[in-house]
């Protein structure tokens, strides 16, 4: 089987729901098509930007079913399968392998604060056990463990994975990473607080794995270019300054609920979030729809921006505080 390879913009979906709660593949399909259209390589389902402890296990197996069969070949589809444990993990890599996923997302499995040594290991046993392309994502801050580059590039020597996605605010991992040319895509959240698009991209990186690009996939699409010669860093300046509000924006609390918020105040079909997370109301939406019209993104979409009334704000679930320095990465950005 030739070997995957991955670049560009990787987009973190949410997951659209109805009225009634349950989940929508209709909107499924319409945002998909949003995303191809635009330029997405990749999208995952069932990162955090898509709920995916708000979801029952047979909603999850629901939704490999049908998004699978949703697929064009335009682009990959990846799932988040992380579980509590080794084999809870791997039940749900085989599950998206026998529907029709083209990889799997992988975490450390969260709450437990397994050592490093125990998620090496894990990371291993996983891919040992599958054909499936394998991810990596890296954010210590979701699952109370923390992998460095030494081991990282061990378990890279694996067949099985393709991409890796760092999130730790650690330029310096990022770069012996890429310094060591492993046979896998290097990206990197898209979280402007943590620092890593610029050197990512200007060490050789292979793109972004990224939730924004819900709202402006195009852009995101353009952002996350690998840079070849000299005019790719000029454009990819020009690119990053100018979506500087809307990445701010889109962690400026817990993911997903600033993309979901704005995906739904847009007329996008997103429906509601989950409980106990809320929707953004008054000034904090509001900062998200005036970087959507800064950014001419309303015309180039066809939004429909809502003018609101905003008598007060509603703090966000922990605020721009959500990304604290040195806490080794946003809780916004956990992919798998």
């Amino acid at each position: 089987m030739p070997r995957m390879t991955l670049e560009g913009s990787f987009v973190a979906l949410i997951t659209p729901f109805n009225a009634d709660g349950s989940v929508d593949f209709g909107a499924f399909r319409t945002l998909l098509r949003f995303q191809e259209d635009h330029g997405t390589t990749a999208v995952l389902f069932m990162g955090s930007t898509g709920e995916p402890t708000m979801l029952s296990p047979e909603e999850r197996r629901q939704l490999v079913v049908e998004t699978a069969r949703m697929k064009t070949g335009r682009m990959r589809f990846f799932y988040g399968c992380t579980g509590g444990s080794t084999e809870a993990t791997l039940a749900n890599v085989r599950f998206a392998r026998a529907h029709g996923a083209d990889g799997a997302i992988l975490a450390a499995p969260p709450y437990i604060c397994a050592s490093e040594d125990e998620i090496e290991r894990f990371f291993l046993e996983v891919a040992d056990a599958t054909d499936l392309p394998l991810g990596i994502y890296n954010n210590p801050p979701r699952v109370g463990t923390d992998l460095d580059w030494e081991r990282l590039l061990r378990i890279f020597r694996h067949p099985s994975y393709v991409v890796h996605k760092e999130s730790t605010a650690r330029v310096a991992q990022v770069a012996q990473v890429l310094a060591a040319r492993p046979d896998v895509a290097v990206m990197c959240c898209d979280s402007p607080n943590l620092g890593l698009i610029v050197p990512t991209l200007a060490l050789g990186g292979h793109g972004t794995a990224n939730m924004t690009g819900n709202v402006a996939p195009a852009e995101m699409a353009a952002l996350s270019t690998p840079w070849r010669r000299g005019e790719d860093a000029a454009a990819f300046r020009e690119t990053y300054l100018r979506l500087l509000p809307l990445l701010h924006f889109t962690y400026s609390a817990t993911n997903p609920v600033p993309v979901k918020s704005l995906m739904k105040a847009l007329g996008l079909p997103a429906g509601d979030l989950r409980r106990p997370l809320r929707a953004l109301e008054g000034p904090a939406l509001a900062a998200g729809l005036a970087a959507v019209q800064a950014l001419g993104l309303d015309r180039a979409y066809g939004y429909k921006v809502p003018a609101l009334d905003t008598p007060g704000p509603r703090a966000a679930p922990g605020g721009a505080g959500e990304e604290r320095a040195g806490s080794g990465g946003a809780p916004g950005c956990v992919l798998g």
